[in-house]
């Protein structure tokens, strides 16, 4: 009940997230926060850094998205180790939520922008910081595991 009601807590934070950049922010725009982060309207018709924008339909890659969402549930509910399982729960999360941005805007609200003086990192969502967060705690647990494995 817990898990879901994270599942649940995320969606609405990142949506609610999307919505208030949605409505207050005119698109293209930037607003400075600090030197090196900036809120912005932008938005991404393909995937991850804008990748396949264009080049797919949103559809397609809607279906992508729940397929991959629907394999990364199935590995959670047979997984028999908590931390993995709150690292999926995090990905399914972030999934989920870019998925339905795109089915009901044809595309995902990106907005997080960070930058350093000429270095630029393609504007992201909480959706995308969770699914980062995830896939960094699935990897520290099977880093951790292998080195068990390897050292005893």
């Amino acid at each position: 009940m817990i898990k879901l009601f994270l599942i649940l807590f995320l969606l609405f934070f990142d949506f609610l997230s999307k919505k208030l950049v949605f409505t207050y922010l005119d698109l293209n725009n930037f607003l400075p926060l600090t030197s090196f982060l900036d809120l912005t309207h932008i938005h991404n018709f393909g995937i991850s850094f804008g990748l396949f924008a264009g080049d797919m339909p949103s559809w397609f890659l809607s279906l992508i998205g729940i397929l991959i969402t629907c394999f990364i549930i199935y590995i959670m509910v047979k997984s028999e180790n908590i931390i993995e399982k709150w690292a999926l729960i995090m990905i399914i999360a972030g999934g989920i939520s870019n998925i339905f941005d795109r089915m009901i805007n044809g595309y995902v609200i990106d907005f997080v922008y960070l930058h350093y003086k000429n270095m630029y990192w393609p504007a992201f969502n909480f959706a995308d910081i969770y699914i980062s967060i995830g896939i960094l705690i699935f990897l520290y647990k099977v880093l951790k595991d292998m080195h068990k494995r390897m050292f005893n």
